[in-house]
């Protein structure tokens, strides 16, 4: 019973642990987009593991060994954003595998990437002909960037000379039934929530989620959705 309670207790404190270091790391161990961030995520897996089954480790000892790796982490970032020779030898560099139309086979065959491991990341592009690529390159990520010949690019604003005003971010207004007054401003604001509210013959406890859209309109939905037969498909 006692070894139960230890590993449970170390378990729930190396969890605790985890996620506070996480909140401060952010997006960087996050995001496994360079070497060092997915090597320190595997690494602080690794001790967690450890820490919260294995008894026979001293709890502390490894709290420390984690936090130093963390410290390590750290220091490593701020380097890296002093020196571009570190950064990239410690994030890596992307690999072009595409120039001008052409497939770079010396390249493919330095980062083991076959063309079969080419086509697939196309077609998740949305690309099954080859012809539409210019240009393509590995990131240190293992994720693909293309960039598509002219003649097959997307048709933008500026090219039909159309108008373009700078959207703005969503602004949330109501959540769970519950206003969210930090994101009211001197326009959208309690009386304005409220007025719109109440031409839709809605009240605030009524609305499970309220929000302007970038285009300032609003989108309004109520806890009960009156759809007679919903999808129960998760």
């Amino acid at each position: 019973m006692e070894d139960f309670i230890q590993v449970v207790s170390r378990s729930i404190g190396s969890f605790v642990l985890l996620v506070v270091v996480t909140l401060f790391t952010g997006k960087h161990i996050n995001a496994h987009k360079n070497y060092y961030s997915f090597a320190l995520s595997i690494t602080i897996g690794s001790i967690i593991a450890n820490m919260g089954f294995n008894t026979n480790l001293n709890f502390f000892e490894m709290t420390a060994g984690f936090l130093a790796l963390v410290c390590m982490f750290y220091l490593l970032l701020f380097l890296a954003a002093k020196s571009r020779r570190l950064r990239s030898w410690i994030s890596g560099q992307p690999t072009v595998v595409m120039e001008g139309g052409k497939i770079l086979e010396d390249n493919m065959k330095k980062i083991k990437f076959s063309l079969d491991d080419l086509n697939q990341h196309l077609r998740e592009f949305g690309i099954f002909d080859i012809n539409e690529v210019d240009d393509a390159m590995v990131e240190v990520s293992g994720e693909l960037s293309i960039r598509k010949k002219n003649q097959f690019q997307p048709v933008t604003k500026r090219d039909l000379n159309l108008s373009s005003s700078p959207g703005s971010l969503p602004i949330e207004l109501i959540m769970d039934g519950r206003l969210i007054k930090k994101n009211f401003s001197d326009r959208y604001n309690d009386s304005w929530i409220t007025a719109e509210l109440k031409k839709r013959n809605l009240t605030i406890e009524d609305v499970y989620y309220a929000v302007v859209n970038s285009n300032g309109i609003l989108f309004i939905d109520s806890y009960q959705d009156h759809i007679q037969s919903p999808s129960d498909v998760e």
